[in-house]
């Protein structure tokens, strides 16, 4: 098999290019649906701090060491960490750690489009009127024919995007939708917090109530720090090998996980106004973003407008983060076989297709089970290997000499959280978190057995 020689790897033509990327890839529907309705189920507020604690602690120092690794290695998230264990003097066999993350990608990119498909399909309702009538949005997504049809049309926009390459592609999508996507959430939050009720939805998000807060809690709040931020799903390690070797990881880090969490923030601030206007539960899941929601937009004035821009906004961060999941592991399959970028495009995006497709027809199977394997066990799990590979297998000097261009405090704190604080924390929260799937039997329903 053929291995793409490091000398014609591809680079960000500029790091605004990176961070509007890499944002782009960790702002999507992890910030506009799973984060809202998470916050609903635990807690509100309890949830939200916790959140923000995983992302510092665990997700910040995983991104800074995976994007690390993918620079100074230049090559996919598997063939980056084979790489460096040899250049370490270990096995080889610690790809493993490439391997769980491009994994956990690629099984988030086949439910990822489904749901994609549905949000295209309530943007285009919204604005051809849709949230007006009897039925709804429903009749832009009702049957399974037509759910196939939205989440072919998804895949083969990310898939379409993906193969025209780095800059021809993922570039010039991520600087022009990333700024539109930012005025376009601004507006939307701005029109919220002005006719809805803007003083219940800050206290509700930033008011602690830990008597809603169980083990479980950390473990959905860790899952989604990694699910939002990006990390061990093998997207920033693939984006780091495309960064050239004078940028700042560390500022860079700091900027795409801070864009992140605020982006989550204000897209509370953004839907719960006019959720606790209107009376609705905020615990109610994915009900709230493609049952309730959509009602009152009905009842809104001007609510087809702003019910299709706001789908139109969940789609922008969708479209931005599934071309990332899809390169992780295109960029994979393009170095060790001559395909050709288009083709590797359309043969993985294919078996994503395929994959996304069975969970339309099985939902509880195909995206429970999907969902629970990718998002709470093996994103911790990448997680957790990224860190160990890091902290423990990767000399410190030569990390020192990636991160050279960030401050020795900061270093210093990335170095000793990849160490002592993420392997531990995530070792015991993902045991805990199994421990109450196996015993409430949930796994076993996800699978049919029960």
């Amino acid at each position: 098999m053929a291995v793409t020689p490091t000398g014609t790897h591809a680079h960000w033509s500029s790091r605004f290019a990176f961070i509007m990327a890499a944002v782009g890839s960790a702002v999507g529907l992890g910030n506009l649906w799973r984060f809202p309705f998470m916050t609903g189920q635990n807690g509100g507020s309890a949830f939200v701090l916790i959140y923000i604690g995983c992302v510092i602690l665990f997700a910040l120092p995983v991104l800074m060491a995976e994007i690390a690794i993918g620079r100074h290695a230049q090559q996919s998230a598997i063939s980056s960490t084979r790489k460096m264990a040899l250049e370490a003097g270990k096995s080889g066999n610690w790809s493993i750690v490439g391997w769980v993350c491009t994994a956990a990608g690629f099984l988030i990119l086949t439910t990822y489009s489904v749901i994609a498909g549905q949000v295209m399909a309530f943007s285009v309702a919204g604005f051809a009127g849709g949230f007006g009538t009897d039925e709804g949005a429903t009749m832009f997504y009702n049957g399974q024919g037509i759910q196939l049809f939205w989440h072919v049309l998804f895949m083969g926009l990310t898939v379409g995007i993906v193969a025209q390459g780095l800059k021809g592609g993922i570039e010039r999508v991520a600087t022009l939708l990333m700024p539109l996507f930012f005025v376009v959430l601004l507006g939307l939050t701005i029109y919220s917090l002005v006719n809805g009720h803007a003083a219940e939805a800050v206290a509700y998000l930033f008011r602690p109530d830990f008597s809603a807060v169980s083990g479980q809690t950390f473990v959905q709040a860790l899952g989604q720090a990694f699910f939002s931020v990006s990390v061990a799903s093998a997207i920033m390690i693939t984006y780091g090998s495309y960064l050239s070797k004078d940028a700042n990881i560390g500022s860079s880090s700091l900027t795409i996980a801070s864009a992140d969490t605020l982006v989550a923030l204000v897209a509370g601030l953004m839907i719960f106004p006019i959720v606790f206007m209107v009376g609705i539960d905020p615990g109610e899941g994915l009900g709230l973003i493609f049952s309730a929601l959509p009602a009152v937009f009905a009842d809104m004035p001007a609510g087809n407008i702003i019910g299709g821009s706001f789908f139109a906004l969940a789609l922008i961060a969708a479209v931005t983060s599934s071309i990332s999941l899809l390169e992780g592991v295109v960029a994979f399959v393009d170095e060790h076989a001559n395909f050709g970028r288009a083709q590797t495009a359309v043969l993985v995006g294919f078996f994503a297709f395929m994959i996304g497709a069975g969970a339309v027809y099985s939902p509880e199977f195909g995206g429970n089970f999907v969902d629970w394997l990718s998002g709470s066990l093996l994103l911790p799990l990448g997680g957790f290997l990224v860190a160990v590979f890091a902290g423990w297998v990767i000399p410190k000097a030569l990390l020192r000499d990636e991160l050279s261009h960030t401050g020795k405090g900061l270093f210093e704190f990335f170095h000793f959280a990849v160490r002592w604080i993420v392997p531990p924390a995530i070792f015991v929260i993902l045991a805990l978190g199994m421990d109450a799937q196996f015993n409430n039997g949930a796994i076993g329903a996800m699978l049919g057995l029960s």
